[in-house]
Parts: C-alpha cells; structure tokens; sequence
C-alpha cells in the first residue's frame, strides 16, 4: 500500500516537471514568435555551413538586412537564422532613420533585444555631432550607446574626450564619466563627471571641475555651462581667477561674452597685487573682454550685504565696512579707485575711522572721507568737512583736514586738548603722528603739567597759524606763527565749560576697538 502511494506521488511530481517544461517551451517560442526577424535584403553569394546543420548563413560582398526603422551594411556576414543574430565583417554600417548612423569594422547584432557591439574604428554620427570609439554598446530600442574604453565626441565647435560615455540619443543627451576634457576655441574643461547636450551645447557637471578659459580660470563642483553663449553657472565651492584676481563663493552665474557676473553668499575677491581682500554676500561685476592685459576701462565691482575689505599692510590690516563697495577704474584705465558709501566704520589697531562715504584712490594711494568724518590716533580725535588720508609705502604719511578742522585728546577727566582751524596737514613717522600745522582760523586750548605730572593750568591761544610738534601722542611744543593771542590761565580760573571751542564733539566713545566692531554704528537709520 505505501509503495503505491509513493508510485502515485511521483507520478504527480513528474507530471508538475512536464507541465513547466511545456509553458517554458511556449513562451520561448511565443517570444521568438514577437521577436522581429532580421531580413536578408541584398547578398553577393550566399551560402549555408554545413557543420551547422545548414542553419547558418555565409553572406559575401554588398550585404544588406533589415529590421523595422534600421538598415544594416557590411562586406560579409554570418547570419544565425535560429537565433536571430548576425555578426557582421569589414565596413559595417547601421542606418537608424533618417538621423542616426553607426560604422566600425565587425558587429555582434541580436535581433531578439535589437542590441549591437560595434568594435574597430567605430563611428557614431548624428546631425549634431560625431562620437568615436574602439568598442560602443547601441540599444536600438532605447536608442542610447555607451563605451568603456575611452572615446571622443566633435561636434561644430566642441571636442570631448572621457573614458566612459552614455549617449542618449532620443534626447541628444551624453553623460560622461572619468577624464572628461572638453575643449573649444575659447576655453578648456577638465572634469569627473559631465552631461552634455548636443541641441543646446550645454554642459552639466557635479563634481571638480576646472574651466581654463583665455583670461579667466574657474573652479566649481557643481553647475552648468552653456558652451554657445559662453554663459554659466556654478556653485559648490566656485572659484573665479583672472589675472591677479580671485573671486569665490557659494554660488556665481557669469556671462563670458558680456564679461558680466554676480555672485551669492560667502563672496570674497581677492587682489593679489594690491593685498586687498573685499568681502560680502551679494555682488556684481563687469570685466569686459578682449582687452589687453592692463587695459581696465569699463571694469567694475560691487558688493554688499555684510560688505567688508581688508587692506594689508607691513605689519597688520585695514578693515572697512560699509553698506556698499565699488569699485571702477578712472578714464585712463589704468588706476582703480574703491568706493565706500554709507555707514562706513574701519579698524587699524594704531587708526580707526567713520564717516558717510569714502574713495580710495590706488593711483597715488590715498583714502578721502566724506560727510562726518572721523578719525582716531591712540588718544587724538580729527575731524573736518574732509579729510584725505595720504600713504606711502604701505604706511600712514600725512592726513590733511580740509573746513571746520578740529582735533581733540583727553587731558583729564572733563578737559580735553583741542586744536581748531580752517586746515591742518598732520605728518605721520611709522604710522605715528609727530607734528602738525594749523593753516587759517587757528585756536588752541592745551593743559600744562609740571615736572610731577601735576595740572598747573592750560594754554589758550587764537593765531592764524600754529606748528606744533608731537611726541608719543603728546603736544610737546606750540609755535604760534601768526597774529598770536594767547593767555594761560591757572587750572581752576576757568569753569570747563568755558574751556571746550566752539563746535567741539567728543566721539571717543563710538570708535570700533576691534574688528567686529566695524558692523556696529549708533543710531543707524
């Protein structure tokens, strides 16, 4: 009885076995039933292996097949009936519409998935370009091509090599990958990974990439380029040289033709023959091109949005706020003058300043402040209608106060040593101030102390000009040229209200002490 059972059991299992046999056998055949079969269209000779069976076609001489929208070319051919594949000799060409052409030198075709491996001087041509290769992968079907082995793509303007390629043709679409270099007559692109459309000749990358163009260097990691219009754009890390310039930050888009670009958050140029570094969140900038290399006209710079410049000097730094920076060249071309409009502030550790507005002139570098000026020298305050801040060798040389000039230092507490006329000229040794000349409308209230140090009484004098000459930021002599008028009076003759010149405006208070102070302004509207 179990022996029955168990003849019953396998007899079941053998007939589920024969059962999926059958279904596989039907729908191999129904898929080679779907399958579309290569058509023999033209033939020299034709003859069939033997050793085959006879199921193998041997094509000589001007072969031609056919299958739905693609037209096959060779010299000589096997054509594998069965299983619908033909391998294809010498001068191989595949017709795919009206648009789409392959050549190479021997071809693996499966009819079946319309797959083809051309190898040898092989050739991709559409209307827009032409890919060459020593091995391409062509998906009939999907109309896409591949290579692995290294290839090159020229199109009107455009040669690209990689070492792997993808070519969507449905979309005019190449993604490339490992040693892209793409070159034009204006520039240069090295890079990892690239897409890149034939209609619109753009280029997308999202990796390094370094773009050498005929003035101009740029890095990136992420972006576009439009190869046509030379206009792109990058971020991740953009990095913009040209000439002795360096401009980076988050994001930049930049019109080649035009020589125009902006740039976003994080913006930092630097002048490396200057040592000027100019900071900010936003900015624009025109650098029109095919000049020579030191003509400048129609340059420009301009900047905001946290905007702050840094200017190096022997043994520290200038820095500068303000709500803009910009910055041209005069008519010459030749010199850049930078400008600093509203709410300006900077920082020296020996100098520090505010005003409405500035210019600094690199032509004969020298710093004019506008509206309010103010500036301060350890213990002295100057101010003036204008005043013009004249370097030399990187270092402080003279200052000159122009209308309403005043300067102040604190004596004691309530009593200041004040300087007041049309004009001063203040001269400068290592950034230190050492004298000073009073030019029309001259007044001066100083304090006199002995040799204790202690207050004996202060000096007024009114005189058209004054010379004085000063040591450690102290009055040490005071030569009263003109008309003088002076009178000393013991320290407590006079009340200190009587002791402060008309127009007098103590400010001490509001000048940064440090860097980050250049971002604070009082009572800004």
């Amino acid at each position: 009885m179990n022996r029955f059972k168990n003849i019953k059991g396998t007899r079941f299992v053998y007939l589920l076995i024969l059962q999926a046999l059958f279904l596989l056998i039907n729908k191999h055949d129904a898929q080679a039933q779907n399958a579309d079969q290569v058509e023999l269209l033209n033939a020299n000779t034709l003859s069939y292996d033997e050793q085959q069976g006879g199921k193998i076609r041997k094509l000589i001489g001007e072969v031609i097949f056919k299958q739905n929208n693609a037209i096959l070319y060779c010299d000589s051919a096997y054509q594998y009936t069965e299983l619908n594949i033909i391998d294809a000799y010498s001068n191989v060409h595949i017709k795919q519409g009206d648009t789409l052409d392959l050549y190479g030198q021997f071809l693996h075709y499966s009819g079946n998935d319309r797959k083809a491996r051309l190898e040898k001087k092989v050739r991709m041509k559409d209307p827009k370009m032409t890919l060459t290769t020593e091995f391409l992968d062509y998906d009939l079907n999907k109309s896409e091509a591949s290579y692995s082995t290294g290839g090159k793509i020229v199109d009107q303007t455009n040669t690209l090599v990689s070492k792997k390629g993808i070519y969507y043709s449905s979309q005019k679409k190449f993604f490339f990958r490992k040693d892209v270099v793409l070159n034009n007559p204006d520039y240069r692109m090295i890079c990892d990974s690239l897409i890149y459309n034939t209609q619109n000749k753009t280029a997308y990358f999202t990796g390094p990439t370094n773009i050498f163009g005929k003035e101009e260097k740029i890095y990136c990691e992420n972006g576009w380029y439009d190869t046509e219009h030379d206009i792109s754009q990058f971020s991740k890390h953009a990095i913009l040289t040209k000439q002795e310039q360096i401009l980076t930050s988050d994001s930049m888009y930049y019109d080649a033709k035009q020589g125009k670009g902006r740039a976003f958050m994080h913006v930092t140029l630097k002048d490396t023959v200057q040592k000027i570094l100019i900071q900010g969140n936003y900015a624009e900038f025109v650098k029109p091109p095919g000049r020579k290399k030191d003509e400048h006209i129609g340059e420009k710079l301009f900047v905001t949005q946290e905007a702050m410049l840094t200017k190096a000097f022997e043994k520290d730094s200038l820095f500068l706020h303000a709500d803009t920076l910009f910055s041209n060249f005069d008519s010459t071309g030749l010199h850049r003058v930078l400008y600093a409009y509203h709410h300006v502030k900077m920082f020296k550790p020996d100098m520090r300043g505010k005003c409405d507005s500035l210019a600094y002139h690199f032509s004969d570098s020298s710093i004019r402040m506008f509206n309010d000026p103010v500036i301060w020298t350890d213990k002295n305050q100057l101010t003036g209608d204008l005043i013009q801040i004249q370097l030399a060798h990187q270092k402080i040389d003279k200052m000159f106060l122009f209308n309403s000039s005043f300067v102040i230092s604190l004596e004691d507490t309530g009593r200041y040593n004040q300087v007041k006329g049309k004009n001063m000229t203040a001269y400068f040794k290592d950034n230190e101030m050492y004298k000073m000349y009073v030019e029309g409308n001259g007044q001066t209230i100083y304090y006199v102390r002995n040799d204790k140090k202690e207050l004996m009484g202060v000096n007024r004098a009114d005189c058209s000009h004054i010379l004085l000459l000063v040591k450690e930021n102290k009055v040490q002599k005071i030569t009263l040229i003109k008309s003088p008028e002076a009178t000393f009076y013991p320290i407590d003759e006079l009340p200190l209200s009587d002791l402060l010149l008309k127009g007098f405006n103590w400010q001490y208070e509001d000048q940064p002490q440090s860097k980050a102070d250049i971002f604070i302004w009082k009572n800004k509207p």
